[in-house]
């Protein structure tokens, strides 16, 4: 039996020095913060607090523990760990033996704490995150324990920060240092619970409960553990004393150090139960019933797939729903995941899916498929293999920002019901980790999958490969020089972000890209390496611009599919196509393309379009557009894959379109379809 320490302070043998704080109760969460402008800087769905911090509900601490008055150091930390020295200013960040430590995970702060507690017969331990609350608000019910403003003391680096992206960032002015315990501590003696460092709770992430609760610890199991408190580089609306993160157990950055509690965790925990599954996951069948292919030329009525109802400010978002990735199941049902957010930049940004089932005719309503909280996850790709396994892979953000990205990859065996722990595929948070929706298999039985290697709108895509089903990852044109995009050139990019990537018959791979355009054109990318290095030209098409991605599809037929827009989604130009009549005419919008012969030339070139009359459906975020014989969808992220029986789908950001190959030849009528 551990002792137990009965003083008001103590400071054990490597200088951490505690505070105890008795039993008690208090309402736990925030029901209504009334954030400030100062404080939100614009993120208007804060106003009323954040959805997962309600509702508020009474905790009960049963029993008194010490924690820590300053969060660990790195000289406290090395005194388990002298190899974290080597951590040590990594990316700029926390030098100094005074200075919190980071660069460690859950397990490394679980890990320390069992070291510690054997070493000195303590039991110590993570807080839970109702106790990490309770010692913030040391009886306050403010935002913050200093009040409902934080002064300017607690400030480091308040923004939504790209660092250590160059491209985007303010460089070196953005390192900031961790040194703990320089600003005001609160009513309890406990220093840095706004800011500084996120620290590690013991918890599993998950949503409140309403009843009271007497020593809660959290969800019995989860994705995420529950990180709190906020940090540098933020903005301060993350720092209040109920805004919940979270964070994969095995991610590690600049942004997550820990403290710790020395006491008991109570004999009996009160676990919450796992929260239930999602629409997506529930009453999934696993028999494939095959629907028999139409013989004829088929073109269906667009559907929307993403239903999030009005005015849902969280976990989903109604305001701005973008990057889709779509599969089909082994069991024909068709699945798609997309991001949800407020705004594109925001650690609000999550990940939504939805399911349309075998036979149905509608999309179900969205509901969250994957985000640690309060971190951007930008963004999805969906890949079915041919054994029936679907992957998974999506950036992870440190904070906010799509600049510092890790990549993340999870597998499903049962169409999508359940998905396995999240694999951190390549752990590091920097550039070259957006995944775009273009994964395929190769000849050579490689998997292929495309990510943004830039933040911004040009710079290219590289390529990541994997030879062994998706367990390891590399990039082949690692530590290629940045290429210069233009005609004859070549690098270890594909030019332009959001890259559509093909395999072409000899091998050779072939990519389309957004920006960089050579002599007015898309630019087109060939590697003959497998990826190492790219060749550039111009391509026949249009370039595509904001709000738009192209994408490539190998149909079982044989060709290359192609789809993109013949020009700015703001403002549209036109492209001539051929119609039945053989008289050519201008269209705009999106459109498809087939080549028989790996990307030389195109043709069928046609308006993704019922090419009916003219009428009015939506596009991304609810806005309009006209959809009819000489205009189809202006804009939108695609995404693509062929089903079992040969319809190909194709979503944009809003729209779902089904067609098949003898749609696609056909040339497109000379006059509106009644």
């Amino acid at each position: 039996m551990k002792q137990i320490i009965q003083d008001k302070t103590f400071t054990n043998s490597i200088g951490m020095q505690f505070v105890r704080i008795e039993s008690g109760t208090y309402m736990m969460g925030s029901a209504d913060a009334n954030l400030s402008d100062e404080l939100t800087l614009g993120k208007e769905y804060l106003k009323d607090g954040d959805w997962d911090e309600q509702p508020v509900h009474q905790v009960t601490l049963s029993t008194p523990f010490h924690i820590g008055i300053h969060q660990v150091t790195n000289a406290q930390y090395e005194e388990f760990d002298p190899s974290h020295h080597e951590q040590r200013g990594k990316i700029g960040f926390s030098k100094d033996d005074d200075e919190a430590v980071v660069f460690v995970d859950w397990h490394d702060a679980t890990r320390f704490c069992q070291w510690l507690s054997e070493k000195e017969g303590l039991p110590y331990r993570l807080p839970t995150e109702a106790e990490w609350e309770y010692a913030c608000r040391a009886g306050t019910t403010t935002h913050y324990h200093i009040g409902d403003t934080l002064p300017d003391e607690f400030h480091k680096n308040v923004c939504e920060s790209w660092y250590p992206d160059e491209g985007r960032g303010r460089g070196t002015e953005e390192i900031v240092p961790l040194y703990v315990g320089k600003t005001t501590p609160n009513a309890w003696g406990i220093y840095d619970m706004h800011g500084n460092v996120e620290e590690w709770c013991q918890d599993w992430y998950g949503p409140y409960d309403a009843l009271p609760q007497t020593d809660p610890s959290g969800r019995e199991s989860g994705l995420y553990r529950v990180t709190r408190g906020g940090s540098h580089s933020t903005l301060l609306c993350y720092l209040r004393s109920a805004n919940r993160i979270g964070a994969l157990p095995e991610d590690k950055h600049w942004y997550i150090g820990f403290r710790v509690v020395c006491g008991e965790m109570s004999e009996k925990p009160n676990l919450l139960p796992s929260p239930r599954v999602a629409l997506w996951g529930r009453d999934v069948k696993q028999e494939r019933v095959d629907v028999p292919a139409p013989e004829k030329p088929h073109f269906a009525d667009p559907i929307p797939f993403v239903r999030i109802p009005e005015g849902s400010d969280g976990p989903l978002f109604s305001k701005h729903n973008h990057v889709p990735a779509i599969v089909e199941c082994p069991n024909g049902d068709m699945f798609t995941a997309w991001y949800s957010c407020v705004t594109e930049r925001g650690r609000e940004l999550t990940v939504a899916a939805s399911r349309l089932r075998l036979g149905e005719s509608e999309w179900e309503i969205a509901e969250p498929f994957w985000g640690p909280p309060d971190r951007n996850n930008h963004a999805t790709s969906l890949w079915c293999n041919e054994d029936g396994r679907i992957y998974h892979f999506n950036g992870l953000s440190a904070a906010a920002t799509w600049g510092p990205l890790a990549l993340v990859l999870r597998h499903s065996d049962d169409n999508g019901a359940t998905w396995s722990k999240p694999h951190l595929i390549s752990p590091e948070h920097r550039l070259r980790h957006m995944p775009i929706a273009s994964v395929f298999r190769r000849h050579d039985g490689s998997i292929l999958f495309a990510c943004d290697a830039v933040s911004g709108g040009n710079g290219g895509t590289v390529v990541w490969i994997s030879e062994d089903d998706g367990e390891t990852w590399y990039e082949p044109g690692a530590g290629q020089p940045i290429p210069e995009f233009a005609a004859g050139n070549s690098g270890g990019w594909i030019a332009g972000i959001h890259g559509a990537v093909v395999e072409l018959s000899d091998g050779r791979l072939m990519g389309f890209g957004r920006g960089d355009t050579i002599d007015g054109r898309m630019p087109k990318s060939i590697s003959e390496d497998g990826g190492r290095t790219w060749h550039y030209s111009a391509s026949s098409f249009p370039p595509v611009s904001g709000g738009q991605r192209c994408v490539f599809l190998r149909l079982q037929e044989g060709p290359i599919f192609l789809a993109s827009f013949t020009g700015s989604r703001k403002t549209p130009e036109t492209m001539l196509v051929v119609d039945e009549s053989g008289k050519e005419r201008h269209v705009t919008g999106l459109f498809g393309a087939l080549s028989y012969d790996d990307g030389e030339t195109w043709t069928n070139i046609r308006l993704i379009s019922d090419d009916g009359p003219d009428r009015e459906i939506e596009t991304m975020d609810g806005r309009p557009f006209v959809m009819g014989l000489n205009s189809a969808e202006p804009g939108g992220y695609l995404a693509v894959t062929q089903g079992r029986n040969g319809i190909i789908h194709l979503i944009s950001s809003k729209q779902h379109y089904r067609f098949n190959y003898a749609w696609l030849k056909e040339q497109p009528p000379s006059e509106v379809r009644k």
